[in-house]
């Protein structure tokens, strides 16, 4: 793993990226999508992909232009309704099966992240439990109540959205923006941040939010919304 992760270009970044893969993309609620790295992976064009992402038709995101370019073959996701009026191109995809969806509740999204990441396969969580959510899942007993079965998630890429970073890829996150994109990084093979800045200095110690360790390559962007 290099010491110096700036990368030039996010098109760079993003250069190696193979069709199947499976790919997390931060973001919630307006605050952490890395919008430049999105467009950078649909004009690469991978196919076949596995998103994995909070919303899959978020407004303030260019997520749905992978899915509209039909490059996705299956959406792993919390919310897939979009905010306009009729079908969004994602549920029109699902309505006539020619793409996949896998919808867990928020926190079982965030927790399936986090173990991931921490190697742990698989958990239980009352979350769910007795709806069409965990139809076909393993349900257990435990303290007199039930639990379902559900099984942690990992990628072979995450992009993500940081505030700041330093050569080695220590990152600093503006506020909300810290929201998925830390457990993704650690949930993914290579994981790949665009940043507001790159400091010349590294990150004091006090002030990182994501180890380098976790993080592969940086590239400075711009905060762009649709």
């Amino acid at each position: 793993m290099p010491i110096n992760k700036r990368v030039g270009s996010a098109q760079e970044a993003l250069g190696d990226v193979p069709d199947g893969a499976t790919v997390m993309i931060s973001g919630f609620g307006g605050a952490g999508f890395p919008n430049t790295l999105i467009r950078a992976l649909r004009d690469r064009a991978p196919k076949d992909m596995t998103l994995i992402v909070n919303s899959a038709t978020h407004r303030l995101s260019f997520t749905h232009e992978l899915i509209e370019a039909g490059l996705v073959r299956k959406v792993v996701c919390s919310a897939a309704r979009g905010r306009d009026k009729g079908l969004s191109p994602f549920e029109q995809l699902w309505k006539d099966g020619k793409i996949e969806l896998v919808c867990l509740p928020q926190g079982t999204l965030a927790e399936a992240i986090r173990a991931g990441g921490a190697g742990i396969p698989a958990f239980f969580t009352p979350v769910g439990v007795g709806t069409d959510l965990t139809k076909g899942k393993e349900v257990r007993v435990f303290g007199g109540r039930e639990y379902v079965l559900e099984e942690a998630l990992s990628a072979d890429l995450a992009i993500i959205r940081a505030d700041t970073a330093d050569r080695y890829g220590n990152l600093t996150f503006r506020y909300a923006q810290a929201n998925f994109g830390p457990a993704m990084a650690t949930a993914a093979t290579l994981a790949v941040a665009e940043v507001r800045a790159i400091e010349d200095e590294p990150v004091p110690h006090d002030r990182v939010q994501l180890p380098g360790i976790y993080v592969d390559r940086v590239i400075v962007a711009p905060e762009i919304k649709p």
